[in-house]
């Protein structure tokens, strides 16, 4: 989740890694706007570490360490994390391609080292919780910008921020049943088209889930949310949170080609 973290598609990079913003100047669409979201440039060859909290409904918290690893293979992502505590995560790993080309599902695999072998995520599969957060698999991947009709609802402000208010409803059942969301709705900062801040609409189970990244840098000229929030609600009641905070964001570093394989995730680091 996280470098390569493609939360829901838009709050990526995951930690949305964007480009230079708008001028003030132009009048875009919402389509073109997700477009920009799109084109981000999210760097190369990047590590990360990662601290995940998972707080419960009644405020008890597990907190997990994480290294992520990324790569881009022309348009196509690469991402490799390990689990590096606690015991019961340790050594834990998930390989995600996340392909450009929309006709090709992206492929997933986790590593569980208590059954010592690889599971690949099935596309029916990746509406599910992943490794117990409010993320899900479907998070780590890029959203088909062709499968979504997108509204421009508003202009207002996160944080002091100016931000779009855009709507995003996918327009396929198959969008539908591979994310488990029925609807969407981003805040993108104009100012470098980062998503600040997204409501989704679970197909299931009637709840809402909320991501809000609380903390926004520039690190090598490339925007990166270091501290990110996913809480799942039904109603008015919060039933689970995740946080997640990154530290020790590099790109351009020595990471082979091969790294990114099936071999090297039951491997290890």
């Amino acid at each position: 989740m996280f470098q390569r973290l493609q939360i829901s598609g838009w709050i990526a990079g995951s930690l949305l890694l964007a480009p230079a913003g708008a001028t003030a100047a132009e009048e875009l669409g919402a389509r073109e706007i997700m477009e920009r979201v799109d084109a981000r440039d999210d760097g190369d060859y990047s590590t990360q570490d990662l601290k995940m909290i998972l707080i419960d409904k009644r405020g008890n918290q597990r907190v997990r360490e994480l290294r992520t690893f990324g790569r881009d293979e022309g348009e196509d992502e690469y991402s490799l994390m390990f689990f590096l505590s606690p015991p019961d995560v340790e050594d834990t790993g998930f390989l995600t391609y996340d392909y450009k080309d929309e006709e090709h599902d992206d492929d997933q695999w986790l590593y569980l080292p208590a059954l010592n072998r690889s599971k690949r995520i099935a596309s029916s599969d990746k509406s599910g919780s992943f490794m117990g957060s409010d993320f899900s698999y479907a998070d780590m991947t890029e959203r088909p910008l062709d499968d979504y009709q997108y509204t421009l609802m508003k202009e207002t402000e996160v944080d002091g921020h100016p931000v779009w208010q855009i709507e995003a409803l996918p327009i396929t059942e198959r969008e539908k049943d591979q994310t488990g969301y029925t609807k969407s709705v981003v805040f993108v900062r104009k100012d470098n088209f980062v998503v600040v801040r997204a409501v989704y609409w679970v197909k299931k189970g009637k709840r809402l889930k909320y991501f809000d990244a609380k903390k926004v840098e520039e690190i090598d000229g490339i925007w990166v949310a270091t501290e990110m929030e996913m809480k799942t609600k039904k109603g008015k009641k919060t039933l689970h949170k995740t946080v997640l905070y990154a530290e020790n964001v590099r790109f351009n570093q020595d990471i082979d080609d091969d790294f990114f394989s099936v071999r090297q995730l039951e491997k290890g680091p």
